[in-house]
């Protein structure tokens, strides 16, 4: 039976990582995603999780490891953060590239410099384009789903993609709150075993991932994007057995108080709870406004998108991460790009706050709302607002 219990997010993953079995965990440390790999050594070094721990000098080490562990056929696991995730950034497009099913939690924090601990987006907006599957969790409850769920889709014989599970650092990583963790039973029913069919043999050795002329570059490229597309089929499907196995349910993108807003808020991960609490308190009010979440970054979801925001008159988008230079905020510039051809489009505000784990009250999203719809009224949008720069 599952138990609801009180537990730090990081130590639930790393339970969550022991009920589906992995066999190999090659990681190392950095804050704030530490908690979760110390926590998988222990349940190794004491004899609860059966896996290889590899305890490597650095996370390009780290990614590399785990390419060899999964092309061997063994089911494997790994967490970073911020510089950690920029160190292995080069093996991230290897794992994509050579259809090797990883499956990674990445606590996000800013990049430097100047040094920051805490969480931002920073970190993973420049990993948009490896290649891997890419979701944002909003709190505890979902990281443990969607790591149950991420070794499903990964793994899954027409999609074999590495898949990456984004949670705020801090914010979310060091937070302990109630959550439901299935039993072994349940899980070892809804997962099944990993049967890497393309796995490296000593016996019968080949190369895997090796040079290519451009006669054949582009194609494999195009491949991968195909079977990056097409996983959407695959992680609709294991969303959907999911709901009925545990009850929880989950989509690419989520609305909150949308059905008759003429403004939306637009945010990714644990910041969108306190933005449904500023949309209730708007809504008291009497002012016409409502919250989309988007849950699924990669593949992204462009018509979920679209379906969400079509009815708007407003969209005023927050991200935790700065495009420097760049046109707007990385999640506007992506959202700006999937209406640019649709018949409908509402008038668009990038706002980029929350950086180096700045907090974000209701009070302020209420603002965001104030300043998104006064520079609309006024004609007056800007590339993208900075919120809370002080001085």
């Amino acid at each position: 039976m599952s138990k609801r219990i009180g537990i730090e997010t990081s130590l639930a993953i790393a339970e969550t990582v022991k009920l589906v079995n992995v066999d190999v965990v090659a990681a190392y440390p950095i804050t704030p995603q530490t908690h979760i790999v110390e926590h998988i050594a222990d349940l190794c070094a004491n004899g609860e999780l059966d896996a290889e721990y590899i305890p490597v000098e650095s996370e390009h080490s780290a990614m590399s490891a785990c390419l060899g562990s999964s092309a061997g056929g063994a089911r494997t696991f790994t967490a970073t953060a911020s510089q950690g995730l920029e160190l292995m950034h080069e093996v991230l497009y290897v794992a994509s590239g050579m259809r090797l099913p990883i499956v990674m939690a990445v606590a996000n924090r800013a990049v430097s410099a100047p040094l920051s601990i805490w969480g931002d987006h920073s970190d993973v907006m420049s990993c948009r384009d490896t290649g891997w599957i890419q979701v944002f969790v909003e709190n505890g409850q979902e990281a443990v789903d969607m790591t149950i769920c991420s070794f499903i889709i990964a793994e899954d014989p027409s999609v074999l993609l590495p898949f990456m599970i984004n949670l705020d650092g801090f914010h979310l990583s060091h937070v302990i709150e109630p959550i439901i963790l299935p039993d072994q039973d349940e899980v070892k029913a809804f997962v099944p075993d990993f049967n890497y069919k393309y796995r490296l043999d000593p016996h019968n050795p080949v190369a895997m991932g090796d040079f290519a002329t451009p006669a054949i570059f582009t194609e494999a490229k195009w491949a991968n994007e195909v079977a990056l597309t097409n996983s959407r089929a695959v992680i609709n499907d294991v969303w959907d057995r999911f709901y009925k196995t545990f009850g929880r349910k989950y989509q690419a993108v989520e609305t909150y108080k949308t059905e008759d807003a003429e403004t939306l808020l637009m945010t990714m991960g644990s910041f969108s709870e306190t933005a449904m609490t500023a949309i209730d308190a708007m809504r008291e009010q009497g002012r016409k406004v409502g919250l989309v979440r988007i849950r699924l970054w990669r593949p992204f979801p462009f018509d979920d998108i679209y379906e969400a925001v079509k009815e708007c008159k407003n969209l005023i988008i927050l991200d935790r991460a700065l495009s420097a230079g760049g046109p707007a905020g990385p999640v506007a510039s992506e959202v700006k790009a999937a209406l640019y051809n649709k018949s409908v489009k509402p008038a668009i505000v990038s706002i980029v706050g929350g950086l180096g784990g700045r907090d974000i009250h209701v009070s302020d999203f209420i603002n965001m709302v104030d300043i998104g719809e006064k520079a609309i009224k006024n004609n007056d949008i800007k590339p993208f607002e900075i919120y809370g720069v002080r001085g």
